[in-house]
């Protein structure tokens, strides 16, 4: 009876010890921290505790929709041109695209050349050769949640290249993006470089065409105006290129910062599939410009004197060390499939999370105080024991936060004040059940079995039904209120472990050593 197999107690000295690993990082300095491992380290502090920057984004998904109907608009003038289908009015109109098919014999040639461009855009056929696609609800839908999705990963691989410290971005809604990074208190530089789309294409300049005229208005079928980025250096203000892309951003595999006779460039090199294409496009336009725009703006308009074949090549365009490294990050992170506003920012002084560490310490070691004199007071010796498996129970907390890498905000440390109370709440159940078997002529050993057999029932259903109220906090909750359902959840797991299994060959063994005929409980 009151026997604890031997693999109990391997499990429990290996948990102790695993927690008391885990949590030791939280006690050391932070530069000597820094040289160990990545999978042991200190619990993060949220953005509240080590003050820093947090930012409201919302992706612009009314961009996506407009660059579908523009590329749909291209594929149909090059699909229509390439099979010699004579066509007129190839326009926009919203969210549909409409061409006229001029000859009636084409017309049905055409139908099934137009389905073929885009399988989600419906086509409908009028009167006089008119045919229109537009794209189902459904489908703009998905492609809104796609850019969503890609803007996020896309946020994450630019913060993580620039070296900050646990940032939290995580989706808010459908269309918005929350950013909160611990420790940056100038968050300027952040926004920018969130704010850029990076979006790099590769298209020829029309040298047919007349930049002034295009500037009245009168800009060529299949062509663009758009603005260059080295004005004020005796290069065009404006320049006429052709929409077709020649070679997409998203075909770079890496791109560096250099310096190219003496001023910095970026460095970039295509995939196998992207340095064909590049390699293609000049050697078969050898002589004319290629315009490599970012952003809708003429970086760099370089000739073709001779075919590129290695796939790669350099961008230049007066730009100074910053700037280069800035775009060869944002090159290299990815290109947004649609811009970035900001709606809101905020930013936390450190005084205020210094403020908020010092309060929740307080709050602490106030919890810690009035617990462990409750006990003591109330069951002396065992009460010395519940109070060690308390303590037990706030390393295995700590260690286990520092190990899934949890962040921890002020309503955390809400959750370990409550954990605290929580924790010495089963040892309370369990002594009380003792001392009623006790009064009803049990011995030291039955009465002692006889609590944590009887109590267990109780204990289970009481942390069962808090883990699923923290379940349902962290599911449908978001940053804080996430945060305090985590805190409360482990403390939870830790202290449904310290009370049936740690507490109880504490107890045990403190009987047999002191050969107890009676519990200290009447």
């Amino acid at each position: 009876m009151n026997l604890i197999p031997r693999w109990k107690i391997v499990v429990a000295v290996l948990v102790g010890l695993t927690g008391l690993l885990f949590s030791a990082p939280n006690l050391l300095p932070r530069d000597v921290t820094d040289r160990m491992p990545g999978w042991l380290q200190p619990v993060s502090l949220g953005l509240d505790l080590q003050g820093g920057s947090y930012l409201l984004l919302e992706v612009d998904t009314g961009y996506v929709v407009r660059e579908q109907i523009a590329g749909l608009v291209e594929s149909i003038r090059t699909t229509l041109r390439k099979e010699k289908v004579k066509y007129g009015d190839l326009g926009q109109h919203g969210d549909t695209v409409s061409v006229r098919i001029l000859d009636a014999e084409d017309r049905e040639r055409a139908a099934p050349l137009l389905r073929k461009i885009d399988e989600q855009a419906q086509l409908e056929v009028g009167t006089d050769g008119l045919m229109t696609l537009r794209y189902t609800d459904q489908a703009l839908k998905q492609r809104k949640l796609a850019a969503v999705d890609q803007s996020l990963e896309i946020v994450r691989r630019r913060i993580d290249q620039l070296g900050t410290r646990e940032p939290s971005i995580q989706r808010q809604g459908q269309d918005r993006i929350v950013v909160q990074l611990p420790g940056v208190k100038d968050p300027d530089h952040i926004k920018s470089l969130l704010g850029k789309t990076a979006k790099l294409t590769f298209h020829l300049l029309d040298d047919t065409a007349s930049v002034e005229d295009a500037l009245r208005g009168r800009v060529p079928p299949g062509d663009m105006l758009l603005p260059g980025n080295e004005q004020g250096r005796g290069l065009p203000e404006n320049y006429v290129v052709r929409k077709r892309v020649e070679v997409g951003g998203d075909m770079l595999t890496d791109a560096r910062a250099t310096y190219s006779e003496g001023r910095p460039v970026v460095s970039f090199r295509f995939n196998s599939a992207g340095a064909k294409k590049f390699g293609d496009a000049t050697r078969e336009n050898s002589g004319r410009f290629l315009a490599i725009v970012l952003d809708d703006k003429v970086i760099s308009a370089p000739r073709i004197n001779e075919p590129i074949l290695g796939g790669s090549g350099i961008i230049s365009g007066g730009f100074t060390l910053q700037q280069v490294q800035d775009l060869a990050m944002l090159l290299r992170a990815g290109a947004l499939p649609a811009p970035l506003q900001v709606l809101e920012e905020r930013t936390v002084g450190p005084d205020l999370g210094a403020d908020s560490i010092r309060a929740g310490t307080i709050a602490c070691v106030i919890g810690l105080v009035l617990v462990v004199t409750t006990m003591l007071v109330i069951y002396g010796s065992l009460g010395l024991l519940a109070n060690l498996s308390m303590l037990m129970n706030l390393v295995l907390l700590l260690g286990a936060l520092s190990a899934l890498g949890a962040t921890l905000t002020l309503p955390g440390i809400a959750g370990v004040v409550l954990t605290m109370g929580m924790a010495v709440d089963a040892n309370v159940l369990i002594y009380e059940r003792m001392r009623e078997e006790q009064r009803n002529g049990r011995s030291v050993m039955s009465a002692l079995q006889a609590g944590y057999d009887r109590a267990f029932a109780t204990i289970l259903d009481a942390h069962v039904t808090t883990l699923v109220a923290g379940a349902l906090l962290f599911q449908f909750g978001s940053g804080p209120v996430r945060g305090f359902a985590v805190t409360l959840s482990l403390g939870l797991l830790a202290s449904l472990f310290t009370a049936v299994l740690v507490n109880r060959m504490l107890v045990i063994g403190w009987v047999r050593w002191r050969r107890l005929k009676a519990l200290p409980l009447a």
